[in-house]
Parts: structure tokens; sequence; C-alpha cells
């Protein structure tokens, strides 16, 4: 997916909501668990009442993987249904891959080729070798961890270099320019609980998507992202998860995520 066709699809649809499949079988009704698939039968439910209401779905891939053979089996009937039913859709493999050379090729490989992924969040650390494989791979997207949500991104993210910049403005403005327009192909995840710093972000990458996560149970604000980073193309794609997915844990579900998914702030038509 192109990036004007990810804003046309934006400005169709009203929306920029972006529902993370987080698909945890502890946390699913209990009447799916009967089901030969039941991560791949909720998600379906999901998708089928969210659909109106977003532009992108995001499985976490760790829930996949938890599951063994079973959950990777249900991770591809769920991007096969997303592919068939809502072609239009932008899918994120939410994996934060960072590894490097024929690994990272690998990676590629494995959501690019064998599960038909639009974009694969990964983790900077080991620089651009750990990025520039995913790029071979035209129309697909990568997702940089940037400026993250979570209490202990404090750790390294926002630590001051010696020149004054903080650290992930640095791996933002190095990764400006792992491709000529990099901002067709590369977008940033930026914490909703940091939208006060979205504003700051735009004045040296005013191009790029955002994906921002933590908006609903992390408690970050979707009007506040919207307000501090859209650009005139909107440029962010803001993440509700559990908000969304497990707004009923009773037969009603589906109906309670739709419910959730409209009212969540994205989604203004």
């Amino acid at each position: 997916m192109t990036y004007e066709e990810l804003y046309s699809q934006i400005q169709k649809k009203g929306s920029c909501l972006c529902v993370g499949l987080d698909t945890d079988l502890k946390k699913i009704p209990q009447h799916l668990l009967s089901l030969e698939n039941p991560m791949f039968e909720f998600n379906k439910a999901i998708i089928d009442a969210t659909a109106p209401y977003c532009v992108a779905y995001k499985p976490n891939i760790a829930f996949y993987e938890a599951e063994g053979v079973s959950g990777w089996q249900q991770l591809e009937m769920t991007v096969e249904y997303i592919r068939k039913n809502y072609p239009e859709m932008f899918i994120i493999a939410d994996a934060k891959r960072g590894d490097i050379g024929n690994t990272a090729a690998l990676y590629a490989k494995a959501f690019f080729e064998k599960m038909d992924f639009d974009a694969v969040t990964l983790a900077p650390y080991m620089g651009r070798d750990a990025i520039t494989p995913f790029l071979q791979y035209e129309g697909k997207w990568v997702i940089i961890l940037a400026l993250t949500s979570n209490p202990s991104a404090e750790d390294f993210e926002t630590k001051v270099l010696a020149d004054g910049r903080p650290l992930f403005r640095e791996v933002v403005e190095n990764m400006n320019g792992i491709v000529p327009d990099s901002h067709q192909r590369v977008m940033y995840v930026i914490g909703a609980t940091r939208a006060e710093k979205l504003a700051q972000i735009r004045e040296f990458c005013p191009k790029h998507f955002y994906l921002v996560p933590g908006v609903g149970a992390q408690g970050g604000s979707a009007e506040e992202v919207l307000k501090y980073g859209s650009n005139d193309s909107c440029g962010v794609l803001i993440n509700a998860s559990r908000a969304v997915i497990y707004a009923s844990k009773g037969e009603d579900f589906a109906e309670a995520a739709a419910q959730a998914a409209k009212n969540s702030g994205c989604y203004w038509n």
C-alpha cells in the first residue's frame, strides 16, 4: 500500500483507527474456547464488527507465537481473511524484530512473502542493518520504534546526547535518510501517553506517518494525538487494542467492539 492509498482510505473512512488484535485466550469470551480455532473466530468477529470504523489492523505477534503452531496458523488465517474480505485495510505485524543480515532478511520473508503483511514494527538498536532488508520489498513499510509509551522507555529513548538532542530524535533523523522519500515507506512508533512530544517531533519529521499506541486502556487521548500529531495527510494511525477488542467478555463482544471503535475518538464520519 502506498502513502497516497493509505491517506485515501483515511479520507474515505473518516478514520485513523488501527485496531490491535492482541488476542489472548485468557481474555476472549469463554464460549469461543470450545471452537477449533478460537483465536481466529474471535478475530473474525472483531474484524467484521470494526471494519467500518478503522483503516488498519495490528496483530501482536507474541500472542500467536505463544500458542505454537496453532497460533501461527490462526495468525495466517486472520491475515488471509482480512486480505480476502477487506483488501483496503493496512495490516501491521507488531513483531518488534531487530536483528541483522540474513536473520532480518528471513524475518522480512516471513511477514511479507509468507503472510502478506503491509508493515512490520522494528527495533532500531542494531542500526540500519536491522531495517534495510525489509525495505527490499516494494510497497511494504517499516514502522520503527522511536518514543514508546512504557515507563522504562526513559532508560534509553529520552537520554540526552552530547549535542543536546534526545536519543529518540537521533533515531528518527537517522532513519529519515534510510531511503529517498522515506515518508513513503517508513513510519515511527510514538506513544500516545507522550502526546505533548508529537508537535516537537513534527518539527523535524513533518511528512511521516506515526503509529500511536497507548490510547484507551493505557490512558492516552486520541484528541490530543490528533491535535499535536496530525499533518496535511493526517499523519497518524492511532492504535487501540484492549479498549476495543475486550469491550465486553460476553456474547455481545463483537457489537461492543464496534461501539468502542466508533466512539474511540479516531472515527469522525
